[in-house]
Formats: structure tokens, sequence, C-alpha cells
């Protein structure tokens, strides 16, 4: 039997690099042998956009047309909307009762993300919350392989300790716990030099970026502010054009001598960032022309009958629990 491989995003627009390096890759090589479930996380976007649901139905399209733009195939992938299985919610309450508000404040994840947000003197509920309502995601479907950036590895750690306390308790052996998958980087930088790429900081590259903001992204990258001369020694630690070409640049021998020339002189930034122009738009340009053929029409017809197989799953897992904690009264 196939392990079950669960992963998603929040819905804020479209993906950039760094999900697909985060975990898009990950989801594409390996949909074929795990079965996978891949969510749009609806719910959770809300505690960030709820007074601006149009903003969040759009982002909703936009996420599953990169989705479906990347490769990942929705027959052989189970791509669901978390709002639509309601099955998630309930969990969500159970779980809640395992879990303490200073545990939550302490989740490294959530705090770095308040701080982000500027959230700290007034926090949604719901937003605080999202923990637990992510190990509700994972264990609706007996996840046991989640592919993640580094920065949520406390969230699947708080999920595996509702997942012990859980079991512990109603003395079961009914919740799985998970590991994750981490891609080759599990944190793109920002094209800023900031720690990562991210919508809310403005310095990421999509997936669906036109030939010409990728280049001028990519000739606003952040370098070595000393390398003001061609003639010039320069840094490679921190420089994220090197960053990014270690990532994306299929020829490592040739990063390895570039990033020797810049050190001792003689390599313009110029010539670098060409180089990574180079490399991109042939990564992005047949995901942009695959997602420009995705309408809405087709991206809610694969988020239906998704949803439909999602809700099976979680319906099974939600009737254990009732059985667990004593709550299922009637059969059926």
């Amino acid at each position: 039997m196939k392990q079950v491989l669960l992963t998603g995003d929040r819905p804020s627009g479209m993906l950039h690099l760094g999900h697909y390096v985060g975990s898009l890759q990950n989801r594409v090589q390996l949909q074929g042998d795990y079965e996978s479930y891949i969510f749009v996380a609806d719910v959770q976007a809300l505690a960030a956009c709820w007074d601006n649901p149009k903003l969040l139905r759009e982002s909703v399209v936009e996420v599953v047309k990169d989705y479906l733009a990347v490769g990942i195939d929705p027959d052989v992938a189970t791509i669901f909307l978390q709002s639509q299985v309601p099955e998630i919610a309930e969990l969500t309450i159970y779980y809640m009762n395992l879990v303490t508000l200073a545990r939550l404040e302490r989740n490294p994840t959530v705090k770095t993300e308040l701080e982000q947000k500027g959230m700290s003197d007034s926090v949604p509920v719901g937003f605080l919350c999202h923990p637990i309502n992510q190990a509700a995601d994972i264990t609706a479907f007996s996840a046991e392989v989640i592919p993640v950036g580094e920065d949520q590895l406390p969230l699947l750690e708080q999920c595996n300790e509702i997942v012990r306390r859980f079991n512990r308790i109603y003395n079961v052996n009914l919740l799985k716990e998970c590991r994750p998958l981490l891609g080759a980087m599990s944190r793109l930088p920002g094209i800023d030099g900031k720690a990562k790429a991210s919508k809310s900081l403005g310095n990421a590259i999509y997936l669906a970026d036109t030939p010409e903001l990728l280049k001028e992204k990519v000739m606003a990258m952040y370098t070595d502010p000393q390398h003001i001369k061609v003639s010039n020694p320069g840094h490679v630690e921190g420089n994220i054009v090197f960053t990014y070409l270690d990532v994306f640049h299929s020829d490592k021998e040739e990063v390895n001598g570039l990033k020797e020339q810049y050190r001792k002189g003689g390599l313009g930034d110029v010539t670098l960032k060409k180089l990574l122009l180079e490399d991109l738009d042939a990564l992005l340009q047949p995901i942009r022309e695959r997602r420009l053929k995705i309408s809405t029409d087709h991206v809610f017809d694969v988020l239906k009958t998704g949803t439909a197989r999602a809700r099976c799953k979680a319906q099974a897992t939600l009737e254990s629990v009732r059985e667990a904690i004593g709550v299922r009264y009637f059969e059926g």
C-alpha cells in the first residue's frame, strides 16, 4: 500500500520560485509514488484576508493554475479545497482540547509569521490556531509524508504532539505521526537578500511572471554592494545571484568556477544575472504557456472532483475519531 503524502498552500496569490524548490518539485515527482492529496488552504488564508473574500477566491484560482501548470495531474493527485471538507473543521475543534495557549504562542513558525504580518497586538484566534488546523489537515488523510520548507518543521512537530496525546488519552493507535520531506533547498531567499522570498515582502519571482518582469527582477537582484567595479574581488557568500545559480543552473562545476573567478575579480554582476535569467526563463516559459491554457472553469471542475474524493477519506477518519472520544452516537 502506498504511503499518503499531503501538502498544500494558503492562497494569497500566485506561487513563486520558493514554493517551487521548496515543495512543488517534490509533489510533481512523487505524485505517482504516493497516494497524494494537495489542498488549497483557503480557511487558513481567511485568517489574514477575512475582509476580502473576492481576493481569496481569485487567489484560489491562481494557485490551482500554478499546480496544473507545473505538472500536477488531478487524475493522479487529489486537489481539493480545505473549506469544502467540513470534517477538517470538526477535527480541529476536538484537537483544540489537546493544546494549550502557551504552547501555540511558543511555536516558532507562528511567532515569525506574526512578526512578518505585524499582528502582534491584534492576533486573530484563527491565525493562532493555525498549527491545530494543520494537524487536522494532516490527520484527516492519515498523511505520513509532508513536503515542506524548513520553516514549517515546528508545525509538523506540533502535529505529532497532538497525535501522540490523542492516542495516549483515548488509548488507541488511530492517528499517525508524519515526517517532513524537504526539497533540495528548503528555503529560497528573496531577491532583495532577505531571508525568505514571500509575497508580503514583495521580493519573490512568481511562476507566472512575464519575461519582461522576470528580467526586471533578476537585474535588480541583491549581489555584493562592495563589488562596484568588474575588476574588484567580490563576495559570494550572501550574494543572491549565486544562491539562485546554485539551485537553478544545471552545471554545478561551472557555477563553482564562476565563484572562484568572482572572488578574484574580473567577473561582472550583469554577466552573472544574464546567465541566471537564461536559466529561469527556460524553467518558467513552459509553465507560463501551460498556465495560459487553463481556464477558471477547468480549475473549479478539478476542485469539485478532488474535493469529493477528499471528503470520502476524511469522513472515515472523523468517524473513527468520534468513536474514540465517545461522541459517535449513531450509525451512518
